[in-house]
């Protein structure tokens, strides 16, 4: 004890070097929470000690704000809270998904809120509720009874410390980046974390946004990227004028992307009583296939669809960055809606899940889209046992899109039913499909479960393509996954030494000739158009003639930052594109009718879901769902404002999706 005492006297006293041991601790719990292991955060230290120490640094340099404060401790309590926090949400997170904590989850925070009680229980949320309740407390008791500054704080010293420690790790990050000992671009986000920190790869989410300038930006930069002639005598794109809308064939054009779903034979280790996929095997041998290259593992749906849907990689974009939170909220953007929109085609978005999520309620406008059938606009929806919708819904999704038009539709549909977090213990008691060969007991019912739900997608692919086999008009469909499961997968764990590729099919109902190859995201959309023999939109120009270029990714850099943050060079400087009226469903919400019964007021009418409900100049009233054709409303009313009464489909966090006219 004596010697504890001692120790502290004569190093910990005094505050500077107390904050730094406080940060390296910190740092090392962090770590700790990321790799879900002491051993491995401590290896991480001894193995990268510079990295480690520029991290160190960087807690240090935020937690010397204490030194302006007398309670001291109390101030440097508060501020390494904010550091055990980043450490606690992203080792939390990282044991539900394969992608790190990041700023941009500050975004989603209202989406991840809205589907907490699919990943946890009701006793862990009570638990967590009950931690920071006592948190609570701690701190008040803290403030109390933490000691304090005799004398008054010396500012001068303070400021002079904390400007010095701010310097020095400022030059410390400098001299790291330019030596190659820290990342400015994570290829992987995760193994960017791993080998760079958790504190320095959560700031670059936050400073690194968009995409960058080229070097020498200019109009003749941007203009020749494409060859004379090939955008018309002035080398600017005009939708319409500058595309050979001089078509032959005009299909149905359908992808289908599939979430988190893979061949889960490809995972090394582990045996089936039969194949999950047995369905989709069959469609790869028969149509054209290969491995699709995505953007994300384990997380990351949305910059999938943006990829697929723009031709341009995510990669362009900052360390964790979606393209839906940040600048589709606020322009509209060349996509294949609007490039297909010169051949007349209309366009249909639905996804199994909430509108709301990553904004696709509004973002689909800007992208587009007519239609967009979100969850709130579906009947009859059954739900896999962590309480995501079942896939099986988007059949008769899919034919009501085709049916709600007399020409040719583009449609991007979304499943969900393959969602995490999947389950350590067994939760189906007689699976179709049942993992004979496992590593762990818990590695087995995990895999159980999600090969089952796999299973059941499977057959919803055949029940779509047997319905499709049969449709009158021609249609094309382009399915995949859309990155892997969040199973903590690694790369020696897969056959295809690979955890950014899923498997794609291009399915038909006319003929088409098979060809595989494998394939990037950013540029599966322009390979389909291709075969087709269509050539429309500028994107889909460039990747179509210059994707064998040595300076491919380079130019496509280049025009997605003209198109979406630049001076819109390659449009003769105005955006060409018009954010859409976004109907939500493609069937008609209506009132037929509103009768009294007793005291009750009851809505006849059309389409009505679980979603639907009464509302009265704005205000949504107490509706209880009868069925898709009569609502209850439960509360008084004043005759006069019956006539008024609308219906409003309202989502689980009561945002107003629509409402009837």
């Amino acid at each position: 004890m004596e010697k504890l005492k001692a120790f502290y006297n004569k190093y910990l006293k005094n505050y500077i070097v107390l904050l730094f041991v406080t940060a390296v601790v910190l740092n090392l719990i962090i770590e700790t929470l990321a790799r879900h292991s002491l051993i491995s955060s401590v290896a991480f230290m001894i193995q990268s000690p510079l990295v480690f120490l520029c991290n160190v640094l960087m807690i240090w340099a935020v937690i010397s704000l204490a030194l302006l404060f007398r309670r001291r401790v109390f101030a440097m309590c508060m501020l390494s809270l904010i550091w055990l926090t980043l450490g606690i949400v992203n080792g939390v997170i990282l044991s539900n998904r394969m992608t790190p904590f990041t700023v941009y989850d500050l975004k989603s925070l209202e989406d991840g809120l809205s589907i907490v009680s699919n990943y946890f229980s009701v006793t862990t949320l009570v638990l967590a509720i009950a931690g920071v309740l006592a948190l609570v407390l701690a701190i008040i008791f803290l403030y109390r009874k933490a000691p304090k500054l005799k004398n008054k704080v010396n500012y001068k010293k303070a400021i002079a410390a904390i400007a010095i420690i701010a310097i020095g790790t400022f030059g410390a990050f400098q001299l790291a980046i330019r030596t190659g000992v820290l990342d400015t671009f994570f290829g992987n986000l995760a193994y960017g974390y791993r080998d760079n920190g958790v504190p320095y790869c959560f700031l670059v989410t936050w400073m690194d946004k968009g995409v960058s300038k080229p070097s020498g930006y200019s109009e003749n930069q941007i203009k020749s990227i494409f060859e004379d002639g090939e955008l018309g005598d002035d080398n600017i794109y005009t939708p319409g004028e500058d595309d050979n809308t001089d078509v032959k064939s005009k299909p149905n054009i359908l992808f289908l992307q599939l979430e988190s779903f893979i061949d889960p034979t490809l995972v090394e280790g582990l045996e089936y009583s039969k194949d999950p996929i047995p369905n989709y095997r069959q469609l790869m041998k028969e149509y054209s296939s290969g491995y699709l290259t995505v953007p994300a593992v384990g997380a990351g749906t949305a910059n999938v669809e943006f990829e697929v849907m723009t031709g341009i990689s995510v990669k362009f974009f900052g360390p964790g960055e979606y393209p839906y939170k940040e600048i589709l909220r606020k322009t509209t953007c060349e996509t294949t809606p609007n490039d297909l929109k010169t051949l007349g085609y209309s366009s249909h978005a639905i996804h199994n899940h909430r509108g709301v999520f990553y904004g696709r309620n509004k973002v689909f406008s800007n992208m587009g889209f007519d239609t967009f059938t979100s969850l709130e606009y579906m009947n009859n929806v059954m739900k896999t046992p962590k309480n995501w919708a079942k896939d099986s819904i988007l059949t008769e999704q899919i034919m009501d899109a085709l049916e709600s038009t007399d020409g040719s539709d583009y449609i991007y549909t979304i499943s969900v039913q393959g969602h995490g977090k999947y389950p350590t213990e067994q939760v189906i008691e007689d699976p179709a499909v049942t993992v004979t060969k496992a590593e762990s007991e818990e590695q087995k019912w995990t895999y159980e479960y999600y090969a089952n739900q796999v299973y059941e997608m499977d057959l919803f692919v055949k029940e779509l393509t047997d319905t499709l086999a049969n449709y009158d008009e021609d249609v094309i469909l382009v399915m995949y996954g859309d990155h892997l499961p969040a199973l903590d997968m690694t790369e020696d764990m897969m056959k295809n030494g690979s955890l950014y590729q899923t498997q794609y099919i291009i399915w038909n109902n006319f003929g088409m000739e098979k060809e595989d190859q494998d394939l990037y995201a950013y540029n599966l959309t322009s390979e389909v158009l291709d075969r087709l023999g269509i050539s429309v939109g500028m994107i889909n120009k460039y990747q179509q003639s210059h994707k064998d270029d040595n300076d491919y990714l380079s130019g496509l850099e280049s025009l997605a930052y003209d198109m979406l943050y630049g001076k819109q060079y390659i449009y003769g400087g105005k955006n060409p594109y018009k954010a859409t009226n976004l109907k939500m469903g493609v069937k008609d919400i209506k009132i037929d009718e509103i009768v009294k019964i007793g005291e009750n007021y009851y809505i006849k009418g059309q389409n009505f879901t679980e979603y639907s409900k009464v509302s009265l100049d704005g205000e949504i009233l107490s509706t209880v769902y009868l069925g898709p054709t009569i609502l209850a409303l439960k509360e008084e009313v004043d005759p006069e404002d019956v006539s008024k009464m609308k219906i409003s489909q309202v989502e689980k966090n009561k945002e107003i999706l629509s409402t009837t006219e």
